[in-house]
């Protein structure tokens, strides 16, 4: 039986993205995604095995005046499921930091935990779903369920957002109809996914702005230790995206 979709960003005082993360860390919509994060936060791997996992939904990370917001997949088992912020202590993370930090969108080359000094300019990183997925393969029902969240961040990120930059296929599809609910047109046929793509969204109403949308391979490792995606790649699609989004301010 599918999870059912709820509608967490319509409680009251989640009128900030403070609040709504306050909120979303303590959601349980999702049964196997609850269970799995929850059991790899008990077993955890040795490497970590001192530490005290965190074990629930992540957060989106960054200013709540950001212009760039980029879209990743979900939270990693040992990185973000373990330290509580997006793309925090894993390999991924590790690359797409030192990315952000050549673009001049990061303050360090490295991610290691909450309180490491890490602070991102102009930028937040969300993702379609908040929960470590087995085998990071979210459902379609669990994606459609953490839906409402992203609707909620991007409404609350309107005033200022001007470029979003998604990692993958799977976040590009997760995104271009919330987009299109959220305030943006969708041409059609829809952009397709590709690493540099690029397309202009035009508002559909006088609250927002035109959006530049940029894809970018995701920064797996599945694609970073293969050469499919390499560090001057990721920096240079992430320079066009800071660009388009008018940073730095």
């Amino acid at each position: 039986m599918g999870a059912t979709v709820i509608d967490p960003w319509r409680r009251p005082g989640a009128d900030t993205l403070g609040s709504m993360d306050e909120l979303l860390v303590d959601c349980r919509a999702c049964p196997r995604l609850v269970a799995w994060r929850e059991q790899v936060a008990r077993e955890k791997r040795a490497a970590f095995r001192d530490e005290v996992y965190w074990g629930r939904p992540v957060p989106g990370f960054g200013p709540v005046d950001a212009a760039l917001l980029i879209v990743g997949l979900a939270p990693a088992a040992h990185g973000a499921n373990r330290t509580g912020r997006m793309f925090t202590g894993d390999r991924s993370g590790d690359f797409l930091y030192a990315a952000m930090y050549e673009a001049d969108l990061a303050s360090q080359p490295t991610a290691t935990r909450i309180g490491d000094g890490l602070e991102l300019f102009g930028t937040r990183i969300t993702s379609p779903v908040h929960c470590a997925p087995p085998a990071n393969k979210p459902t379609v029902v669990e994606r459609n369920t953490c839906r409402g969240w992203l609707e909620q961040e991007l409404a609350l990120l309107a005033p200022t957002l001007r470029s979003v930059l998604v990692l993958g296929g799977f976040g590009w599809q997760a995104l271009l109809p919330v987009l299109g609910s959220s305030g943006w047109a969708i041409p059609s046929p829809r952009p397709k996914f590709a690493h540099g793509a690029h397309t202009v969204l035009a508002p559909t109403g006088d609250d927002r702005a035109p959006l530049n949308l940029f894809g970018c391979y995701h920064v797996s490792q599945q694609n970073t230790f293969t050469g499919r995606l390499t560090p001057q790649m990721t920096t240079e699609v992430l320079r066009a995206a800071a660009q388009a989004a008018g940073l730095p301010r």
